[in-house]
């Protein structure tokens, strides 16, 4: 993730044109929506139309993917982002900003018109975590909702993205998912008044070995016996094209749990063209089933630059040229 522009908190503000009543009716008003309302699909037969010029779809590119062209200011880089067309951004490690940043960030996005994706609130690939029946792990865990649940007050963003840690190697496969089950039914018990969103995302054992979560088909089976609002999918197509293919086939059998997307082509994970996938495919097909959410570009460039920056762009207007 890029360095943080260094700015005093009074500095920043001014940048970014904070206001105390462009956020209470910006990010604060999506504070008021439940759980079940943040997850944005339109009706297959009548989609949302985007503004001239802009994608179908929310695509999110992160800060300092377009760096080279927009300079190293987050602020800029979004202005950058909307210019394109694009009508979202995310930003990983958005808990890790100080508030006044946080702000800033939610107040000019809104004045762009850019929906922001995801932020990572949980996500230790290197110790077993969800699935232990452990007092510790959910005073752990307590501790990184509440800097979730901050996290969406200052931002307005309501999905926190957690992924449930190691499998145990000496545990029956079975107690392990129930526990899994326990925690993020505990999760969602804190996270349900405050309207924010656990989303849960599978990874493929490729690229990283011995996680507890890896298929679409076990994320869907753990959000339904949570039975949450507040526990739901996101499907990253890089991964799962990995672990499982089969792409739409699976994004039709998890639709109703599946609240947001992360995009990448394999191998390689970049831009959309440079692998084996079909996104023009399968954006058409998001498209109409009237998805309205996020998909967040988790991938690296194909080439240096202001090329490869450009490379991106045009990638994405092929691929959202259906």
């Amino acid at each position: 993730m890029e360095a943080k522009k260094k700015q005093t908190r009074r500095e920043f503000l001014k940048t970014a044109g904070l206001s105390g009543a462009a956020l209470a009716s910006g990010a604060a008003t999506s504070l008021l929506a439940g759980p079940q309302s943040l997850i944005k699909k339109a009706s297959p037969a009548h989609p949302i139309p985007p503004k001239p010029g802009s994608f179908k779809l929310k695509y999110a590119p992160p800060f300092g993917m377009f760096e080279a062209s927009a300079g190293k200011d987050p602020l800029d880089q979004m202005k950058f982002i909307a210019d394109q067309g694009f009508r979202a951004i995310f930003d990983n490690g958005l808990p890790g900003r100080p508030p006044a940043q946080q702000e800033a960030i939610a107040n000019r996005a809104a004045r762009l018109g850019l929906e922001i994706g995801p932020f990572v609130a949980y996500a230790d690939f290197s110790v077993e975590s969800f699935v232990l029946k452990d007092e510790s792990v959910r005073e752990m865990l307590k501790v990184k909702l509440r800097t979730a649940i901050e996290t969406s007050k200052h931002t307005g963003v309501k999905l926190a993205l957690m992924v449930p840690g190691r499998y145990n190697q000496r545990m029956d496969w079975d107690y392990q998912t129930a526990n899994v089950i326990e925690n993020l039914k505990w999760c969602a018990g804190i996270c349900e008044p405050e309207g924010v969103i656990i989303v849960l995302e599978p990874l493929n054992p490729k690229d990283h070995p011995g996680l507890f979560l890896t298929k679409m088909s076990q994320a869907y089976q753990i959000c339904k016996a949570v039975g949450s609002p507040s526990v739901k999918i996101l499907d990253d197509i890089y991964h799962q094209q990995i672990t499982e293919g089969n792409i739409i086939p699976n994004i039709e059998a998890c639709w109703d749990e599946i609240a947001a997307f992360h995009l990448g082509d394999t191998p390689g994970r970049k831009e959309p063209g440079t692998g084996e996938l079909n996104f023009k495919n399968i954006f058409k097909h998001l498209y109409q089933k009237g998805y309205q959410g996020v998909l967040c570009l988790e991938h690296g460039k194909s080439k240096p630059g202001k090329e490869g920056e450009l490379a991106v762009i045009q990638a994405y207007r092929q691929a959202d040229s259906f």
